[in-house]
């Protein structure tokens, strides 16, 4: 019998829900898949996470030349929200085109530029990804309560 790759007992399959793959994306033996996968799953929380500080942190801070612009998606109403957007895109994709991840190590994985290997423990690796997670809901409620409240992430707390 040959060892097949199971998804189901990789980092990240975590109580209470376990292995959640309701629509069958991770196939059983499909390892270079189940990779790419999780690489994305990475980058959208690490992204998330970001947001989930940004979205708030937006609305009491805003940089020269955009004083004036709104908070949120309001944001892209106005000409300079609009270029801030696209520069935001257009340095993404730069990232994502020329930073690519060490084919030896797991995806996601861009290396320990402090020395930190030691800390890359599978109790991190885990953390990571269910803090990611966290971040993606909680950013897709604030967006989502912002388009139907049009209030940003502060004034939806009524602060």
């Amino acid at each position: 019998a040959s060892l097949q790759f199971d998804p189901t007992i990789e980092v990240g399959a975590l109580a209470p829900l376990g292995f959640f793959d309701p629509l069958g994306f991770a196939k059983p033996g499909d390892e270079a898949g189940f990779r790419t996968l999780r690489e994305a799953e990475l980058k959208h929380g690490r992204v998330a996470m970001v947001a989930a500080i940004g979205l708030p942190f937006q609305h009491f801070v805003r940089f020269p030349s955009f004083e004036q612009v709104p908070s949120g998606f309001a944001a892209l109403t106005t000409g300079p929200g609009a270029l801030g957007f696209l520069a935001v895109v257009i340095a993404s994709g730069v990232f994502e085109l020329a930073w690519r991840t060490d084919p030896v190590m797991e995806g996601g994985t861009f290396g320990a530029p402090l020395s930190i290997e030691k800390l890359f423990t599978r109790d991190l690796r885990n953390k990571e990804l269910s803090n990611g997670r966290f971040a993606m809901m909680s950013v897709l409620g604030i967006l989502a309560a912002e388009l139907v409240t049009s209030r940003d992430a502060v004034q939806q707390l009524g602060l």
